[in-house]
C-alpha cells in the first residue's frame, strides 16, 4: 500500500514575487537526496506494519483481523491531512511547519518502541499517521527547490512521483532482517532511525520560504473536520470491511454512513461559502472529473503489484519476503529506469504519449500475470513485474504536472482543492485498490471451488484413483479403509481449494489487465476527438481567413 499525500510544494515557488536566485550547481544533488531520505521515511512508516501484519501479529497477541486494524489506524487521519497542511504551511512558515513536522514524526517513532499490546499499537499507529503525513510534503518541497521554476514541473514532478514508489518495494528488501533482530521493535528502530536523520535537513539545506499568509479562518476548520471525519471513515471501512466480509456486521454500514453524511455536510457548507476551502465548483468541471477518474484507474491497476502480488506469494504460493528479494530488486530498478524515462520525455514536452506507453506496459504485465498456476515461482514474473513497475512510473507525472498547472492557473487557493483530488483518488484509491482485488478474489475463489467440487466424485475412476494415491502415504499407520479415504478426499480437497485460489488470483490479475487496456482505448479515442475538433478549428479559422 503506497498512497502517499503531499506534492503541493510549487505553490510557495508561485506565491515569491520575484524569483530567487539560481542554486549552486554542488547543492543540487544534495536537496535531491534529502527529498529521497523524506519519501523513504514516510513511506516506511506507512509500509512497514502494512507489509508485515502477518509477521507482527503473534508479538501484540493480535489475531489476523485485529492486525487489519493497525493499517485502517495509520490511515485513518493520513488520507486528509494533506489538504489542511498547505494552508498550515503557508500561513505559520514552511520552517517550523518542516520542525514541528519532524519533531513529530521523531517522537511518535520513539513510542513505537514501547509498544506491547494490540490496543497501544492501534493508538501509536494513530499518531504515526498524523505525524507522518507531512514528511512527503517536504519531500516534494525539497525536489522541487532543486530546480528552476522552468522545470519543476517536468524534471521535478517527475523524480518526486517516482521518490513515492521506492518505498513499497525496499520495505519488503529489509523486512526479513528487521524482523529476525527485533520483531515489531527491530521495523520501528528503523523509522526512528531514519527519522532522526532527515532531522538534521531541515537546519543544514534550508527551503526558500514564501511570503506568509493569514488564510486559516474558522470556517475552514470546521469544513476540515468534516472531510478528515468522512475521509476517516472511508478508510476504516475500506481497510477492515473485507476481513470483517461487507455485509456481516453492522457496524461497518455505521461508519460507512457517518463517513458519507460528514462529507455530504462538508459539501453543503462549501458551497454555500464565499471563500471555501474546498471550490466544490471547480472539483465538479468535465476536465477535473477526468483527471481524478484518470487518478482512480492508475491506483487500481497499480494495486495490482503493491497489494495483489504481495498476498498471492504469501497466502496462495507461501513464500516469505526473503524468497522474493530479487523480485523485489527487480521492481525497484525498474520503478527507478521509468522514473528517469519519463523525467526525459516530459522535458521534450511528451504527456499522453507517455501515458499511451505506460498503459501498454501495466497491462502486458498483468495479463501475463494472469496465467498463474500452483507451479510458478518469482523467476516468471520477473519480466511481467517490470513492465508493471515501469509503467506506474511512466503513468502518474503528466497527470500530477496537468493538474498542478490546471491549480496554479486558478492561483494558489486552488492548491487546496487539488489536494482533495489528489488525496481521495491516491490514498483512498489505493484502499479502495487493495479491496477491491481482495473482496474479489475471494468471491472467485469461491466460484471456482464449488466449480471443481462439482467434479470432484468418487464415481469417477480418475478421482478414485487420484484419492487412493494421496491416502496412500498414510497407509502404514492408518489401518481403517473408511478413515484412510477420509485422509485421501481431505487431501483431494485442500488441492482443489489451492487449484481455485490459483484461478481466483488469475482472474484479479486479468481484472488488471482489462482495466488497462480499456483506459487505453478510452485515451485512444480522447486523443482521436481532441485531434478531430482542432483539425475542425484550424478548418473553420482558415475558411474565415480566406473569406473575410
Amino acid at each position: 500500500m503506497s498512497g502517499e499525500p503531499g506534492p503541493v510544494a510549487n505553490a510557495e515557488a508561485n506565491a515569491v514575487p520575484a524569483a530567487p536566485p539560481p542554486m549552486p550547481g554542488w547543492k543540487v544533488p544534495l536537496y535531491i537526496a534529502a527529498s529521497v531520505m523524506f519519501f523513504l521515511t514516510q513511506g516506511l512508516g506507512l509500509n512497514l506494519a502494512f507489509a508485515n501484519l502477518t509477521q507482527i501479529q503473534g508479538t501484540i497477541a493480535a489475531t489476523t483481523t485485529e492486525s487489519a486494524w493497525l493499517s485502517a489506524a495509520y490511515m485513518a487521519p493520513n488520507v486528509s491531512l494533506a489538504i489542511a497542511l498547505v494552508k498550515i504551511r503557508l500561513q505559520y512558515g514552511v520552517r517550523n511547519f518542516a520542525e514541528v513536522s519532524i519533531l513529530g514524526f521523531v517522537v511518535a517513532s520513539l513510542l513505537n518502541l514501547f509498544v506491547s499490546d494490540l490496543q497501544s499499537a492501534i493508538v501509536v499507529r494513530f499518531l504515526s499517521g498524523i505525524a507522518g503525513a507531512p514528511l512527503s510534503t517536504l519531500g516534494f518541497l525539497y525536489m522541487l527547490e532543486a530546480f528552476e521554476p522552468a522545470k519543476k514541473m517536468t524534471i521535478g514532478v517527475s523524480l518526486a512521483m517516482m521518490n513515492t514508489l521506492l518505498a513499497a518495494p525496499i520495505t519488503r528488501l529489509v523486512s526479513p532482517s528487521l524482523l529476525d533482530n527485533g520483531e515489531w521493535r527491530g521495523l520501528y528502530t528503523l523509522e526512528m532511525a531514519l527519522a532522526l536523520l532527515v532531522m538534521p535537513i531541515i537546519y543544514l539545506l534550508p527551503l526558500t520560504p514564501p511570503p506568509r499568509v493569514k488564510i486559516i479562518v474558522l470556517g475552514d476548520i470546521f469544513s476540515y473536520l468534516l472531510v478528515a471525519i468522512g475521509f476517516g471513515c472511508l478508510a476504516v471501512v475500506l481497510s477492515v470491511g473485507r476481513l470483517y466480509w461487507w455485509l456481516e456486521v453492522p457496524w461497518l454500514g455505521v461508519v460507512l454512513a457517518v463517513g458519507i453524511a460528514s462529507l455530504t455536510v462538508a459539501i453543503v457548507t462549501e458551497l454555500r461559502r464565499s471563500t471555501p476551502l474546498i471550490d466544490i465548483r471547480w472539483l465538479v468541471q468535465p476536465e477535473i472529473l477526468h483527471l481524478t477518474g484518470v487518478l482512480l484507474l492508475y491506483r487500481l491497476i497499480v494495486a495490482e503489484q503493491t497489494s495483489v502480488i504481495m498476498t498471492f506469494y504469501q497466502n496462495a504460493v507461501g513464500l516469505l519476503y526473503d524468497q522474493l528479494a530479487l523480485l523485489y530488486w527487480i521492481i525497484l530498478a525498474f520503478s527507478v529506469v521509468g522514473g528517469l524515462i519519463c523525467t526525459v520525455f516530459m522535458c521534450y514536452g511528451f504527456s499522453w504519449q507517455i501515458q499511451f506507453v505506460a498503459l501498454i506496459l501495466m497491462g502486458v504485465g498483468s495479463l501475463m500475470d494472469s496465467q498463474v498456476t500452483n507451479l510458478i515461482r518469482p523467476e516468471q514474473m520477473y519480466l511481467s513485474q517490470a513492465l508493471v513497475a515501469a509503467g506506474a512510473a511512466l503513468f502518474l507525472p503528466p497527470s500530477m504536472s496537468e493538474g498542478f498547472k490546471a491549480a496554479l492557473s486558478k492561483g494558489p487557493p486552488y492548491l487546496v482543492t487539488f489536494f482533495v483530488i489528489f488525496t481521495f483518488t491516491q490514498s483512498v484509491g489505493g484502499l479502495i485498490g487493495s479491496a477491491f482485488y481482495g473482496t474479489l478474489i475471494i468471491i472467485r475463489e469461491k466460484f471456482h471451488s464449488a466449480v471443481l467440487t462439482e467434479r470432484v466424485l468418487l464415481t469417477d475412476p480418475h478421482v478414485a484413483e487420484r484419492v487412493s494415491q494421496l491416502s496412500s502415504s498414510y497407509g502404514k499407520v492408518i489401518g481403517d479403509s473408511a478413515l484412510l479415504k477420509g485422509e485421501g478426499l481431505a487431501l483431494l480437497g485442500s488441492q482443489v481449494s489451492r487449484e481455485a485460489n490459483m484461478l481466483a488470483y488469475g482472474d484479479a490479475f486479468f481484472v488488471a489487465a482489462a482495466i488497462a487496456f480499456v483506459s487505453l482505448a478510452v485515451l485512444s479515442l480522447h486523443v482521436f476527438v481532441r485531434f478531430v475538433r482542432t483539425r475542425l478549428a484550424e478548418s473553420r479559422s482558415q475558411a474565415i481567413a480566406s473569406n473575410p
